[in-house]
């Protein structure tokens, strides 16, 4: 049995004997019948085979389930208003749809629109912290904004250097008693990484995104702690907030480290938000990363990547860059330099090519830091190369001086050399043919990975553990020289050309048409779609030169597409459910962090993905007795205005306000309303029985809250690092206190769980239709 099988199998009996179990298992199987009788596939799968053809608005649905994260209210009248083609088209053609809306959520998160070097550079990483530590007195920037950033970071890394000496453990805790995805993109274990990508160790990563003077006990009371600030006097503390936003930053900006650290220290959970009260998103992404910039780029990497996916009007875009971000998966945490790399990744290699040319999506990925990082590829180095000729000279050179220091009597450990690239890596050639392009049948050899690994030698990063480095380069000193021989070709010696050659001869391989068209088959259609689709698919991809939106006509206009079996058949993925959620309660997403938590918790992080396969598109790795308790936990959660930072108001969709006896006392005619709303047509009998028999539960929002909570994080490292999950008080303050997410707040309010707001049988009612079966298929 697997870890994740073990967890999995701990978590459902834990579940058991609570009362959203009963929920879902009545949900399954009916009252009467015992909690866990029904196997995963009766959650998840149709009884039976659909055969009738899809009616017009069963068509509409089925497109917008499809095509769409999921359709919001209104959508469904608004394509059979313009029609289908039409609106295939103008999702075809993202250029013509109006997606300002987007861009303003977007403005929110400035940091995510610098160049990577600019973003290197304002936020440093926990590398650079380090070297600039090590380099003392007189390597701050002047800039005050930067100035203020890089010295309460290097304040960090130091306290915590002295707590590592005295033999405590370095502070690694969040102000919020909860997770922090930023916090989860930086890995605590850095001696788990190869040497050549990451030569800084888990105590001083630590210590770059750390509080030093916040340590939390087992119950998350303070303890006493030798190497903390005193708080700062409450008087002065008042004086600080009582000042305008750009006097209040200003002053921010002219403590030093010492005092930053007592006036964290001192504010009081209620405090937290009148401190970004008024300031620009710019400000606010300052004021976070005086306490740990890292935390700024990777959280916001997570939070706008979803952003996009609920609220972006170009949806079939959205979809495909998710498929190909899936597709080309990077791993946010595979070192501190990765989530640096994510923003360009999505916003420059992916997105624009995400309905282009298959071709140009292939060459675009394959130079981008992100992939060159995560698979290792920046360090291959040609055996006959010119830049080991010049090591192995300097390592003889290194041989003879140790000897002479040894004979003085002088340290020479002779290290230094042993960090730079040793050889050729193969793990792009490998994945770039069996992920990327060809397939795992696809026809080649261990000796063509081993050709291709030559002829990606030199596509490397510019010195990327620096905040002027880390840009896609081909370095001719690196090459493997002499001709090499791909799947049958003869490649000859031209430096960088020969890897655009071995890209063109992939991208327009037979095998790579049948293997793209498969996946986007198993995505769109089901996940055993017909051959005879696949093979029509892989036609459009040759004569069209892997052009990706013709490829999408052919599956969008075929039988199989809208054959009456594919209709709700396709389970979601944890991310296309909580899209969909979002989509259909038409929610307001003011911060989205505890949504980047939710996804963590139903098993599927952003960019969490650790090997290069990616998140499977088949139920099989979804569907579970355990899949559908959490579900149903997080659609209680979302649909009782209890996750923090989201709002949803089920009143003004129904056409009636908060004081109307719908609310307290809803009807089966409401929950009919409801189902027109969630799922668009009428819920299977056994599911609308289970809700009106359950709706007026009393506790199902808050035992939904409670279990969800506890449901334990998919990364084990990830939980480490989270000081446990939100409860209680935690939870509702989660939106307002210190960390990453205190950006996203518009205006800079956050809202914040319903605390102590009595359920609502309207709210319990929805949520119970968005976590059942009905709403999990598309």
């Amino acid at each position: 049995m697997t870890a994740r099988q073990r967890t999995l199998q701990a978590g459902i009996q834990t579940a058991k004997g609570l009362v959203i179990s009963s929920l879902c298992a009545l949900m399954i199987v009916g009252p009467g019948t015992p909690a866990w009788a029904a196997s995963a596939d009766d959650v998840m799968t149709p009884t039976a085979a659909r055969t009738t053809p899809l009616s017009e608005q069963e068509k509409t649905l089925h497109a917008l389930n499809r095509l769409t994260f999921g359709p919001r209210p209104g959508d469904e009248a608004a394509m059979q208003k313009m029609g289908f083609e039409a609106w295939l088209e103008r999702q075809l053609n993202p250029e013509t749809i109006d997606d300002s809306a987007l861009e303003q959520r977007m403005n929110l998160f400035p940091a995510m629109k610098l160049s990577q070097a600019e973003l290197e550079r304002r936020f440093p990483s926990p590398q650079v912290i380090r070297q600039m530590s090590q380099r003392g007195a007189g390597s701050m920037p002047s800039d005050p904004e930067l100035h203020a950033i890089y010295a309460d970071a290097e304040a960090a890394y130091n306290e915590n250097q002295k707590r590592v000496a005295a033999g405590l453990p370095p502070v690694g805790t969040p102000l919020v008693n909860g997770q922090d995805p930023a916090m989860q993109a930086q890995d605590p274990s850095a001696s788990k990484m190869d040497a050549g990508t990451n030569d800084m160790d888990g105590q001083s990563m630590q210590a770059q995104t750390a509080t030093p003077a916040r340590v939390t006990g087992k119950n998350g009371t303070k303890t006493k702690d030798k190497f903390a600030e005193a708080p700062m006097a409450a008087a002065d503390v008042n004086a600080v907030l009582a000042l305008s936003a750009d006097a209040r930053m200003q002053k921010l900006l002219a403590m030093s480290p010492q005092q930053m650290l007592s006036f964290r220290e001192a504010l009081l959970p209620q405090q937290r938000q009148r401190l970004m009260q008024g300031m620009s998103p710019a400000q606010m992404e300052i004021v976070v990363a005086m306490q740990g910039p890292a935390r700024v780029v990777a959280g916001e990497a997570l939070e706008t990547r979803l952003l996009r996916d609920v609220y972006s009007e170009r949806q079939l875009q959205a979809v495909m860059t998710d498929f190909w971000l899936n597709h080309f998966n990077v791993y946010v945490r595979k070192n501190q330099n990765e989530g640096y790399y994510l923003p360009d990744y999505e916003r420059k290699v992916i997105l624009p090519h995400a309905l282009g040319s298959f071709e140009s999506l292939l060459i675009a990925t394959a130079q981008s830091p992100a992939m060159l990082m995560y698979l290792d590829n920046w360090e291959s180095v040609g055996p006959n190369s010119s830049f080991v000729e010049n090591v192995e000279a300097l390592k003889k050179r290194q041989e003879a001086n140790q000897k002479l220091d040894l004979n003085r009597g002088l340290p020479n450990n002779g290290q230094g050399l042993q960090r730079l690239p040793q050889g050729i890596n193969e793990n792009y050639a490998r994945e770039l043919m069996e992920l990327h392009t060809l397939g795992v049948n696809g026809g080649y050899t261990q000796k063509d990975v081993q050709e291709v690994a030559k002829v990606f030698t030199g596509w490397t990063i510019t010195q990327p553990f620096r905040p002027d480095g880390g840009e896609p380069i081909f370095d001719p000193t690196r090459h493997e020289g002499g001709t090499k021989v791909v799947l049958g070709h003869t490649i000859k010696n031209d430096g960088q050309k020969e890897g655009l050659e071995v890209l063109h001869i992939l991208a327009t391989s037979p095998a790579t048409a049948k293997f793209i068209s498969t996946k986007l088959a198993i995505r769109f259609v089901s996940d055993d779609p017909p051959p005879a689709l696949i093979d029509a698919m892989s036609k459009t991809f040759l004569e069209t030169n892997g052009d990706i939106k013709s490829v999408l006509r052919t599956m969008f206009h075929s039988q199989a597409f809208w054959a009456p079996e594919t209709y709700r058949a396709k389970v979601k993925t944890p991310l296309e459910f909580v899209a969909s959620a979002l989509r259909a309660s038409n929610a307001e997403v003011r911060n989205p962090q505890a949504l980047v938590q939710a996804l963590d918790r139903l098993g599927m992080p952003i960019y969490g993905m650790q090997t290069p396969n990616g998140y499977s598109w088949k139920k099989d790795d979804w569907v579970s007795s355990n899949a559908l308790i959490g579900r149903m936990n997080f659609a209680l959660v979302l649909s009782g205005g209890r996750v923090p930072g989201t709002f949803t108001s089920w009143p003004p969709l129904l056409g009636t306000n908060g004081d109307s006896e719908v609310v307290s006392a809803p009807t089966p005619a409401t929950e009919k309303q409801l189902e027109a709303l969630i799922l668009g047509e009428p819920a299977a009998d056994r599911t609308r029985e289970t809700v009106l028999q359950q709706f007026n539960n009393p506790t199902a929002q808050q035992m939904a809250e409670k279990n969800f909570n506890q449901r334990p994080a998919t990364d084990p490292d990830m939980a480490e690092m989270s000081n446990g999950a939100m409860t209680g008080t935690a939870m509702s303050q989660a939106g307002t206190q210190n960390g990453a997410s205190l950006v996203r707040t518009r205006g800079g309010q956050a809202q914040a769980a319903r605390q102590g707001v009595p359920e609502t049988p309207l709210d319990t009612m929805a949520g119970l239709l968005m976590g059942s079966p009905d709403f999990q298929r598309r």
